[in-house]
């Protein structure tokens, strides 16, 4: 059965695959999905959690069976563990191998988001003290600073997603010009989360985009407060998420892997709620069996309906 499913599921292989691993309590599941078709090609339910021999001895089988099949890799996507680039280099070769832009983009907001609450911190600690009950007159000054502080704290926390947000309108950045009077620094984050998003353009070629992260890293380094916060923009993972844009087939995140990873948890959740490593197997066994029948399936409920409806009336004349 499971030679029948991998011939299926490599007919229409495209050589770009994800690669990835989920935890289900104290399991993990090694998972490669091709990008292209969705189709899960291979998967391993380990009872401890993934090391680098694991990774690379599980890439190994799935490697050998590509070659009795004349099947190569292409490039591969998998998110910024350590455990991958030996065994990718070890296994499939000097291929393409392209970090998920979704979890340097997560990283990069964060650390952005965790930034906007430390300036509300500050800003909550200036707060000046009021007595309780009515402000006398004297204090009337201190109150209206107080109100405009407290205003700003509230408008900081109600708009924080306008810091990372992608795609800004002409209205929305009106409010983050208002929202940030005072903090040059917050207005800084946000320009540089512009030019982040730019770096992932899919216009661009990767030595363009390389070359933008050069000049965008020598920008970071002289404001040494946001330097600090934005350390993951010199990490060397932020180059590998930019290899996509010299292949247009390359997939830029690891949608199609952590599809399936969440169509596991869904299916734990609402219908098999006993883990362990042999009734695993065995769900994602029946959940790829399922998808080799899909068409079949598909088919056949169609027909069925088409038969029970009966012929089509003809038009009177």
């Amino acid at each position: 059965m499971a030679r029948d499913y991998l011939t299926w599921a490599l007919e229409a292989f495209s050589g770009y695959i994800a690669a990835d691993e989920l935890y289900d309590g104290p399991f993990c599941v090694l998972s490669i999905v091709d990008t292209h078709s969705f189709r899960r090609l291979a998967y391993q339910v380990l009872d401890h959690e993934a090391t680098q021999a694991d990774v690379l001895a599980f890439f190994q089988r799935f490697q050998t069976a590509l070659q009795t099949r004349n099947q190569p890799v292409r490039a591969i996507t998998t998110d910024g563990a350590s455990c991958y680039p030996p065994a990718i280099a070890a296994d499939f070769g000097p291929i393409p191998h392209q970090i998920c832009q979704f979890h340097i983009l997560r990283h990069l907001t964060d650390a952005v988001l965790h930034a906007v609450a430390k300036v509300r911190k500050q800003l909550t600690a200036t707060l000046p003290k009021l007595p309780r009950g009515r402000t006398p007159k004297r204090l009337r000054k201190l109150a209206q600073r107080h109100h405009r502080l407290q205003q700003k704290l509230s408008d900081l926390f109600t708009h924080r997603y306008l810091f990372v947000q992608h795609h800004v309108s002409p209205s929305e950045r009106a409010t983050l010009q208002r929202i940030t009077r005072g903090l040059p620094q917050l207005r800084t984050l946000r320009k540089i989360m512009d030019e982040v998003y730019r770096l992932f353009d899919r216009r661009c070629r990767t030595e363009t985009a390389l070359a933008k992260l050069a000049g965008l890293r020598q920008r970071v380094r002289r404001f040494k407060a946001v330097g600090k916060t934005l350390q993951t923009l010199f990490t060397a993972n932020v180059e590998k998420a930019l290899t996509f844009l010299d292949d247009k087939l390359l997939a830029a995140t690891s949608n199609a892997v952590e599809r399936s990873n969440r169509r596991h948890r869904k299916m734990q959740k609402t219908v098999y709620r006993v883990r362990t490593q042999a009734h695993i197997t065995a769900r994602i066994a029946l959940d790829m069996f399922r998808d080799a029948q899909a068409s079949g399936r598909t088919g056949t409920l169609g027909q069925l309906h088409r038969a029970r409806a009966g012929p089509a009336p003809t038009a009177a004349l």
